[in-house]
């Protein structure tokens, strides 16, 4: 249950540092492209990276920490990081074709997922 917490407060955390960073974004750069979406996928996979990089290789870190901060804030700040690590996963463990999967997968099932969902709500609704 504890981990549970730990995730769930990172969570939290995480999401709330999305929301303001694209509040900040929106404002700074004003337009029609998804700037602040891209900006928070790449600042949170840099993020993921040198986490754990630095927790594996260098300091040795707890599995709560490593869930408080990868699984939680930066899970909660961005999905896309978490997606990130499993495709370099895949990719360092030589798996790379099932790397290439994963990677067109997600995009191309996560986008049409999307669409299927706005279809059904306006279907139902």
């Amino acid at each position: 249950m504890f981990h549970l917490f730990l995730v769930a407060l990172g969570g939290a955390i995480g999401a709330a540092l999305r929301h303001l960073f694209s509040l900040a974004s929106m404002r700074l750069v004003p337009s029609a492209f998804p700037w602040w979406t891209l900006a928070i996928n790449v600042l949170g996979s840099l993020a993921m990276g040198l986490f754990v990089g630095v927790l594996a290789r260098r300091l040795g870190g707890s599995n709560e920490l490593r869930l408080f901060i990868a699984t939680g804030v930066l899970g909660g700040f961005t999905t896309f990081s978490a997606f990130s690590l499993d495709f370099a996963a895949l990719w360092e463990r030589g798996a790379l074709s099932s790397a290439a999967l994963y990677a067109a997968g997600s995009v191309a099932g996560a986008v049409l997922a999307l669409f299927a969902g706005l279809w059904l709500a306006r279907a139902v609704g």
